[in-house]
């Protein structure tokens, strides 16, 4: 009988976090040193002097409740093909991207400059405001928002949100259920709000809901 990988326990062997510091880049700005690099062609620029004052959580796994293989980033990139089983295959023509991907072992992805427009929250509305993506950063979470986050990633959310509070005036977080109910329901209830309350306070950062 098959165990979707999403059932099992987080992988024995130590997370990403150990000796991957975070910093700017300095020859790069809106990049993050330390973060894996992957470009994504899903962006484009952001309204004129638009505020950048949100950031908005996600959760992502593909195929649907596994967390192996390439298969997201290769969504983010446009490099799932017909080849790819049905679940896949089908997400083939989606144009869309995040600023940041979190895998369960807490490694750090990055394929959109900060400074740029992700495509990562669609039809969304935040304070009377719509278009979100206008002026959010977007975090993606690996996970189905029905098993646990790892502790990985809420430490690697630990390290992350606070440097983009340092480049960026974000004073609001949303998860993409805030922004667009009854549509999206991520990060879902396995998302432990509590476990980041300190990080956001520090930061100064509100969750409005």
């Amino acid at each position: 009988h098959h165990v979707p990988r999403a059932a099992l326990p987080d992988a024995a062997a130590g997370d990403q976090l150990s000796g991957s510091r975070l910093s700017w880049d300095e020859d790069d700005r809106g990049w993050l040193a330390g973060a894996r690099r992957i470009d994504s062609p899903n962006f484009d620029a952001r309204p004129p002097r638009v505020v950048i004052d949100l950031l908005v959580l996600h959760h992502i796994s593909l195929p649907p409740d596994r967390f192996s293989g390439d298969a997201v980033e290769r969504l983010f990139t446009n490099r799932l093909t017909a080849r790819d089983e049905p679940a896949l295959a089908e997400l083939r023509e989606l144009r869309v991207s995040t600023h940041f991907f979190i895998r369960r072992r807490g490694e750090l992805f990055q394929f959109v400059d900060c400074g740029q427009r992700a495509w990562h929250a669609g039809t969304s509305r935040f304070r009377n405001r719509e278009r979100c993506n206008d002026f959010s950063i977007g975090i993606e979470l690996e996970g189905t928002g029905s098993v646990p986050y790892t502790d990985s990633q809420y430490r690697r959310l630990a390290q992350l949100v606070p440097l983009l509070c340092t480049a960026y005036p974000l004073k609001w977080v949303a998860g993409h259920s805030d922004i667009a109910p009854g549509r999206k329901y991520d990060p879902g209830p396995t998302f432990d709000w509590s476990r980041i309350a300190p990080v956001l306070k520090a930061s100064s950062l509100e969750r409005p809901f």
